[in-house]
């Protein structure tokens, strides 16, 4: 295809989407892993043979922890960053197009309070979602649970820390770069594709948080997970700002990365890996301030005169 064809094709937004998508998909399941696991490799006291085949049984290999972690982080920083970026370049488009507002702190210092008491609202939707039955349509349902106990044993493997080191590539590895991608690509990208298309803000946000959603491959936590994304989306669509979604999203991944560690060294007693939603009155109250502090975030920006979608 010629090199003006390519890029005008770029631009209409459905085409977008799924170029944008299949690069994610390549760079963070594929290509980035790849290159991830040559780099890990001088961290391995091993040999290659030794090296694939503990990585094949990773969880029976503790050594493995740290090539994982790199593994990862080379995938997620290949897909959700370098990629999109370049694609955003081919398309004429920047990152200060999706930050046409500046950052106020009254909104950044709500971020984090919506998130927490959002937690108490959606675990009752996590609780649920954990015990619906699937359709069992061609396996489906089998398939579902057996994907979801496979990634709850990698992530339990992954989180168990043997040194600070650890904890702290894990969190730049779980926290800081999905929190940077993630928003970049479902609303940065996909988000504004869409309603570039549809010209309707909420489809935008909800195709763009079912998405979100539906790619990490947990059914099992699909609501709660398309509800976060909403949110995120909204945070975003009301403020103007990337960086403000980008921040939620940091805040959730480190806040449940942290609290996992510090269930593990027994300094605290509620596990969030454990299904189990609130009490009743903890998740009204969660609703209610969850509402009361969104409506507070979208005044604010209103007032400014900066509620608009970013095509």
């Amino acid at each position: 295809m010629p090199e003006a064809n390519y890029a005008s094709a770029l631009q209409k937004p459905l085409i977008s989407i799924l170029v944008t998508l299949l690069a994610f998909f390549l760079g963070l399941q594929i290509i980035g892993p790849v290159l991830g696991a040559f780099i890990a490799f001088p961290f391995f006291e091993g040999d290659s043979t030794e090296y694939a085949n503990a990585l094949a049984n990773a969880t029976s290999h503790p050594e493995v922890k740290v090539p994982i972690f790199i593994m990862q982080g080379a995938g997620a920083i290949l897909g959700l960053i370098i990629l999109p970026l370049y694609l955003l370049r081919r398309q004429n488009r920047s990152l200060s197009q999706l930050s046409n507002n500046k950052v106020y702190l009254m909104p950044v210092l709500l971020v984090p309070a919506i998130l927490i008491v959002f937690m108490g609202f959606n675990s009752i939707f996590i609780e649920w979602n954990q015990n619906v039955d699937l359709p069992d349509y061609y396996g489906f349902e089998k398939w579902a649970r057996s994907t979801e106990d496979q990634l709850e044993k990698i992530t339990r493997f992954l989180t168990n820390y043997d040194n600070t080191g650890q904890l702290i590539l894990a969190f730049i590895v779980i926290a800081i770069i999905p929190a940077i991608g993630e928003e970049l690509v479902f609303r940065g990208m996909v988000q504004n594709d869409f309603y570039r298309e549809t010209k309707d803000i909420h489809v935008a946000i909800w195709v763009s948080a079912f998405i979100f959603s539906a790619i990490h491959f947990q059914f099992y936590g699909f609501v709660p997970r398309l509800l976060l994304g909403a949110l995120f989306g909204y945070l975003y669509y009301w403020s103007g700002n990337i960086i403000m979604p980008m921040l939620a999203h940091f805040i959730n991944n480190g806040v449940t990365l942290i609290a996992m560690h510090l269930y593990q060294k027994g300094i605290v007693t509620i596990d969030l890996e454990e299904p189990v939603s609130a009490p009743w009155q903890t998740v009204i109250i969660s609703a209610v301030l969850s509402f009361l502090l969104l409506y507070v975030y979208k005044t604010f920006f209103s007032k400014q005169g900066k509620i608009e979608a970013i095509e």
